[in-house]
């Protein structure tokens, strides 16, 4: 389980996140709706540190992330073990960030080779593995400026799923892709819901958040203003602000 818990983040004298509380089981999909500026994002970089935070704190399967104690207050962890904690996360973003010099195999291979260490043909094994499932299979040696949008961007989920995280962080992943591309990258989602991995997921596509989610956070102002099954905070909502957010989206 991840564990949230008053985490709460200003950027100068501005607050984004105010206060956040939440909980992911092994497993579930949780996912996060709300207006720009809400605090979506800066939560995802939060959980995954690569924005601080200034109170609160972070635990996943019990063990505290990021930050230790001593005498004096919580002081950030030695990024020796930074690192490591970090390579429990997949995170996969609006763009695609792979690198042009390297094909789509030795993007995926990156991370395992480098940061975990594993053999160069095992992770070689294990990055053909992974996209053949995202369906790139002949597409190994090719470049990303050889690659639609929708095929970089499962390129990028298969780079993340290849350091075998226990959290796989997604941030409007769809959303800068050309309408007839956002399907393919979603049916790759769609794929992973029978894996034992937790999942937080940015979007504004409703539908499907609605199809994947075993929860959905609405975020107002940098907090969880309402949260529950995908039926009742979409069908049902008691937020009134969450009201005017659907009517608008609709």
């Amino acid at each position: 389980m991840m564990e949230i818990r008053g985490l709460r983040k200003s950027f100068g004298d501005t607050p984004i996140l105010r206060g956040i509380d939440l909980h992911v089981a092994d497993g579930e999909v949780v996912t996060l709706i709300g207006r720009s500026g809400s605090g979506k994002t800066t939560l995802l970089r939060c959980i995954n540190f690569l924005e601080s935070y200034d109170l609160g704190e972070i635990r996943l399967d019990g063990t505290r992330l990021w930050y230790g104690d001593d005498a004096g207050g919580r002081l950030p962890l030695p990024e020796s073990r930074t690192r490591r904690m970090r390579q429990q996360m997949g995170v996969v973003f609006q763009q695609y960030n792979l690198f042009p010099h390297m094909t789509v195999l030795e993007n995926v291979c990156l991370g395992p080779r480098f940061s975990q260490d594993v053999p160069r043909e095992e992770a070689e094994e294990r990055g053909r593995t992974l996209l053949r499932r995202v369906g790139l299979e002949d597409k190994i040696d090719a470049y990303p400026a050889r690659l639609s949008g929708g095929q970089q961007q499962r390129v990028a989920i298969a780079r993340a799923l290849a350091m075998r995280p226990k959290v796989l962080l997604l941030d409007e992943i769809t959303s800068a892709l050309d309408p007839e591309l956002v399907g393919e990258v979603e049916d790759v989602i769609r794929s992973l819901l029978a894996e034992p991995i937790m999942m937080i997921v940015v979007t504004h596509a409703l539908g499907f958040a609605r199809e994947i989610s075993h929860r959905i956070a609405y975020l107002s102002e940098g907090r969880v203003a309402e949260i529950g099954p995908p039926g009742a905070v979409l069908d049902a909502p008691r937020d009134p602000t969450l009201k005017d957010f659907l009517r608008r989206m609709r």
